[in-house]
């Protein structure tokens, strides 16, 4: 039940992945396996060669915890593939029942975040900036270019650095770099020149940040998830439904000024959103009592 679990979170997370705004690293750190995901790509590290040039198959796959890693990445990948051309499809012909199912995850997730912190006068100023920092990616300008081939290593690890960081997304990352469009089309036709470059930049600025990050939540705890639970809130900046040219507006004043303002889409959306959000971080507690009866039967 557990290898299911870690495959269904991994698929949520190459959802979030593929949306630009959106994190695969919030998705992991809502659903309660951050510090672990973190923990295990931070030791693949010289002890775990050492342990692979001796031979020791079994201590390396125990050394990085193998199993967990497997399940979440095939489930991220599976994900990332089967929903590229979906996402693409939604952003550009119903990108606000779009970005209102990711607003409803991440809003109905805050409560449960929030809950996890001790607390203080110091940790609500490090939320606050965490807060201004997302806003401020948030705020970048999209730009375009034809890509060099060394440019998707640089991008992959650049972006790998900011999917793994909550509330801030790869995808955004690319897009704001020009980025995005190239990479898609090379996920979607399948390039894999280009894929494996990218992919070998993502390798390189995963092991690296991983590190950091690890050490900031072995030794500053709670201050750090407090940095990591407001770029988070501020991300919904960056997703918020109805804006447009970067300008937030409210739903009535969108459908005044813009365009329709698809509140019944939107509104039907954020309701998935909020029920799969719940399904999500009750699924363990679900899967064990479901499992439960099994066993003792058995």
């Amino acid at each position: 039940m557990q290898y299911i679990q870690w495959i269904i979170k991994g698929l949520a997370m190459g959802a979030a992945d593929v949306v630009p705004g959106v994190s695969g690293g919030t998705l992991a750190f809502i659903l309660g396996i951050y510090e672990r995901l973190l923990a295990a790509i931070s030791n693949c590290n010289l002890k775990a060669v050492r342990l692979l040039c001796r031979g020791n198959v079994t201590a390396v796959w125990q050394h990085i915890d193998g199993t967990f890693l497997l399940c979440l990445f095939a489930g991220v990948l599976c994900s990332i593939f089967s929903l590229a051309g979906v996402i693409t499809y939604l952003l550009e012909h119903q990108p606000i029942p779009l970005w209102a199912l990711f607003c409803a995850l991440i809003i109905t997730a805050l409560p449960h975040l929030c809950g996890s912190i001790r607390w203080n006068i110091w940790r609500f100023v490090c939320c606050a900036a965490g807060v201004a920092l997302a806003i401020i990616v948030g705020m970048l300008t999209p730009r375009e270019l034809q890509p060099e081939a060394w440019m998707f290593f640089v991008a992959g690890a650049v972006a790998i650095c900011a999917m793994i960081l909550p509330g801030i997304s790869g995808s955004f990352i690319l897009l704001m770099s020009g980025m995005y469009a190239p990479v898609l089309l090379a996920v979607t036709e399948l390039q894999l020149g280009v894929l494996s470059l990218f992919m070998l930049g993502c390798i390189v600025g995963l092991l690296s940040f991983s590190r950091l990050l690890n050490w900031l939540l072995r030794h500053y705890h709670d201050t750090s998830l407090a940095v990591l639970v407001g770029v988070v809130i501020g991300a919904l900046y960056r997703i918020w439904p109805w804006q447009a040219q970067q300008q937030v507006y409210l739903p009535w004043d969108y459908a005044r000024q813009i365009g329709p303002a698809d509140l019944t889409a939107a509104a039907l959306s954020a309701l998935c959103g909020v029920g799969v959000m719940l399904l999500l971080l009750n699924m363990e507690k679900w899967l064990k009592v479901t499992a439960e009866p099994t066993s003792s039967a058995s």
